[in-house]
């Protein structure tokens, strides 16, 4: 919720700024200037002192730059809070995803992300319904304030329930540390699995950005929605990628443990394809019906892209291969609304093209997909990590 209320509150904001399309991009990108920042130095302090403390820390961070980003009163102020509050939130993901290495066996650890990944689009999706209210009864700033208390009492329940690992033991079904640290993050990000996962999240997450960051956007200018009802239809995409995340990662455990790409092709193919259909769409209802069932099958895909650094590189290396593959993913997450305001602004709000624009990110994101050679290290497969072998 606290990344995404940005997205609903950005017209309001640039009514009372004054900003053209490209500055109401460059408000919405400079969140991924600190948080692209943080996802490698992230995983490699996740990587030596373990998830807990420093998930806690992040928590209070980025919470405490919510509540900042309400009292902001000029745009050059704006954006160093954005910046501020990405590298506060920057090192969780990679942390977030070290903890799931640490807890969960490989034919778990798709459906465990999943989860986790489903969560935060369940925050995604609720964001638009509780900010228009807002909005209408006491105005943009008071959505960033309303969110301070709840996230400082989600820290204290983290503190409380997540650990490092489960028990001594460090780990549960997996490697032993020093196994991982024998092939070290270096040799990690030299593998092309790991480079392929870079480059097709990289075009995926400039188009999905391009989608998550706009719609409320679109329907509220482009559409002609009124406040509360573009809260609640931009809310109905979001909760089927939270769907789609949840249902992908059981997917890629049961059916495709040692070829986890076909899940991510097929959804980007797929999603492709429905992009162009809510483009020519007759009304807001049918584009939102379609980009319901576009964020569907592209968040299958991006569960896919975020289980593989888990099981491609043994754990105590977990937390540097994902902090690589998200600070590519991010650096695109940072691109893609700068990308789409200037479009914006040299088609004359033209969100038509916009989706075209997506349909061949999209697609270009499915060929790199294609590219992925996922290993399958003996080692691996004889011990209780549960991952069947190629010839399985």
């Amino acid at each position: 919720m606290d990344r995404m209320v940005i997205a609903t509150a950005i017209p309001f904001i640039a009514e009372d700024f004054h900003l053209s399309p490209l500055a109401m991009g460059g408000v919405l990108s400079a969140f991924f200037v600190g948080y692209s920042a943080m996802q490698i130095p992230g995983g490699l302090l996740a990587d030596r002192f373990g998830p807990s403390r420093l998930m806690t820390a992040s928590i209070v961070g980025w919470s405490c730059f919510t509540a900042l980003t309400g009292t902001a009163n000029s745009l050059p102020v704006l954006l160093t809070i954005r910046v501020l509050f990405g590298l506060s939130e920057g090192p969780f993901p990679p942390t977030a995803s070290k903890a799931v290495a640490l807890w969960f066996p490989e034919r778990e650890v798709g459906r465990a992300n999943g989860i986790q990944l489903a969560a935060v689009n369940v925050g995604a999706a609720i964001a638009p319904v509780l900010v228009a209210p807002l909005i209408v009864a006491w105005g943009w700033r008071s959505v960033f304030y309303s969110l301070l208390i709840p996230g400082l009492a989600v820290t204290l329940f983290v503190r409380a329930s997540v650990k490092d690992a489960p028990g001594p033991v460090r780990r549960v079904g997996h490697l032993s540390e020093t196994d991982g640290r024998a092939t070290g993050v270096l040799q990690a990000l030299k593998m092309p699995a790991v480079f392929w996962c870079s480059a097709t999240l990289f075009f995926a997450n400039i188009a999905g950005w391009a989608l998550m960051n706009w719609l409320p956007t679109y329907l509220l200018q482009a559409r002609g929605f009124a406040v509360t009802r573009m809260g609640v239809f931009a809310s109905l995409p979001f909760l089927a990628g939270a769907f789609g995340y949840f249902l992908g990662g059981i997917i890629s455990d049961k059916y495709f443990s040692v070829r986890r790409k076909i899940p991510i092709v097929f959804g980007l193919i797929i999603g492709g394809g429905v992009t162009y259909l809510a483009a020519v769409s007759p009304s807001g209802e049918w584009a939102v019906a379609a980009l319901t069932i576009v964020f569907f099958f592209l968040f299958i895909s991006l569960g896919g892209i975020f289980t593989l650094p888990l099981v491609l590189v043994p754990p105590a290396a977990v937390g540097g291969a994902f902090g690589l593959v998200n600070t590519v993913g991010q650096i695109a997450a940072f691109l893609s609304p700068l990308l789409v305001g200037y479009i914006l602004n040299a088609t004359h709000n033209n969100f038509t093209v916009i989706f075209y624009y997506v349909v061949g990110l999209v697609l270009t994101a499915a060929c790199a997909a294609m590219q992925i050679r996922q290993p399958v290290f003996p080692t691996q497969a004889s011990t209780s990590r549960g991952c069947l072998s190629a010839d399985d």
